[in-house]
């Protein structure tokens, strides 16, 4: 007999209400501001000398043909494009990309490689600890704390001094034990841009396989540094040094792939590769069964075709000689910046409290992270001098 007088349950009712996002929050603010002068720094998207987000004219290239030349569009299976894995494994590799013991799967961008590395570490060891420098991508420890993992941190970069904190880095890692995950940038750092030294790689490398902890390399700016090799060395250091390693890796940057989720995950597991390998597979079927096709064809067709290669690599270099040149012209602009012309990539972060990021965005309609990142493709040749006058107001105090 029913029970009327039983209180009803909601399926909800253990949720709790969650913050808006701050970027998202603060691309409506740039979108309703009015004020013709206003500057963009805060969403992480390159963009060009005129302030547009451009697709590649090898991406439009490599699409062309695919319209023309796919003949189906039925399920690619959960390890997703096979000929674009085996592509992309000596670009990220090199002599390395050969290896029995490596073993890759493609992932909704590199949040979803993140995710399946996170998922894999606690399907291996419940609870397993990962470690953290800070600061660090904002999105890296929901990932980690909602797979299960418990999250330890570090300090990696002082904003004041513009420094890696290099020493204290390998001293908390000294605290890592067999095991743990270790979080490391491969390059372009986000959000500093300042990244490790091949000779501070080799001893973290060193240090790890003391130690017995597991690197996690997020590799989502190849490319965007010094170079496609330069800035996979120090994950190559890492993996001549270590016998178990995770790689994830993003295409939205250097192929311009935002909206097409494209990435992947590589593990290095040496005398556990086919173990390792069914688990990620059975991981990846339950999270998204199979990965979506449209971003790893195009990369795939890229890779293929010599021209569209060289097209692509031509494109990419464009994209590293305007950051560079934006950075050199902030160091130019004010010797406070100076150390922003040594650092890499998309991102900075600035030594700026939240009280002055609101002066920056209230006062002179720049916006940007809380936290003083900025992305330093939102800056032109007509907004860097308005942008450091801006800054020097609240470096110096002047702005309240």
């Amino acid at each position: 007999m029913l029970d009327v007088a039983a209180p009803a349950r909601s399926l909800f009712e253990g949720l709790k209400p969650q913050q808006p996002d701050v970027l998202l929050s603060l691309i409506a603010l740039y979108r309703d501001d009015p004020r013709p002068q206003k500057i963009d720094l805060g969403v992480g998207v390159y963009r060009d000398a005129a302030g547009d987000t451009p697709v590649f004219g090898a991406v439009k290239a490599a699409e062309a043909l695919l319209l023309e030349t796919q003949a189906t569009k039925s399920y690619l299976g959960p390890e997703g494009d096979l000929r674009f894995l085996e592509l992309i494994a000596p670009m990220i590799f090199g002599q390395s990309a050969a290896s029995q013991d490596l073993f890759g799967v493609q992932t909704p961008g590199g949040t979803g490689a993140l995710r399946l590395a996170a998922e894999l570490a606690n399907a291996g060891t419940s609870g397993a600890r990962i470690w953290l420098g800070t600061p660090s991508w904002p999105i890296h420890a929901p990932i980690f704390t909602q797979a299960g993992l418990k999250v330890a941190t570090y300090r990696y970069f002082d904003p004041k001094t513009q420094a890696v904190c290099f020493d204290e880095m390998m001293s908390a890692l000294g605290g890592a034990q067999a095991g743990d995950v270790v979080l490391l940038h491969g390059c372009c750092h986000n959000p500093a841009g300042a990244d490790l030294s091949l000779e501070q790689w080799r001893a973290v490398a060193d240090l790890l396989a003391a130690r017995g902890a597991v690197p996690l390399i997020d590799l989502a700016y190849q490319g965007l540094g010094a170079g496609l090799d330069e800035d996979a060395a120090g994950l190559r250091l890492v993996l001549e040094t270590i016998d178990t390693a995770l790689v994830a890796y993003s295409f939205d940057k250097n192929f311009g792939l935002y909206r097409e989720r494209t990435g992947a995950l590589f593990v290095r597991a040496r005398g556990q590769a086919e173990l390792v390998r069914s688990n990620i597979l059975q991981l990846a079927r339950c999270n998204w069964s199979m990965p979506p096709d449209h971003g790893a064809a195009v990369v795939r067709v890229v890779l293929e075709d010599a021209g569209l290669t060289a097209q692509w690599r031509a494109e990419l270099d464009g994209m590293r000689r305007r950051l560079t040149s934006v950075r050199h012209d902030l160091a130019e602009a004010d010797p406070r910046l100076e150390p922003l012309r040594d650092q890499h990539g998309l991102f900075s972060l600035l030594p700026l409290t939240p009280a002055q990021v609101e002066t920056m965005r209230r006062d002179h309609a720049v916006y940007m992270a809380g936290s003083g990142r900025i992305n330093l493709a939102g800056l032109t040749a007509d907004t860097v001098q308005p942008f450091v006058q801006a800054l020097g107001a609240c470096l110096s105090g002047d702005a309240q």
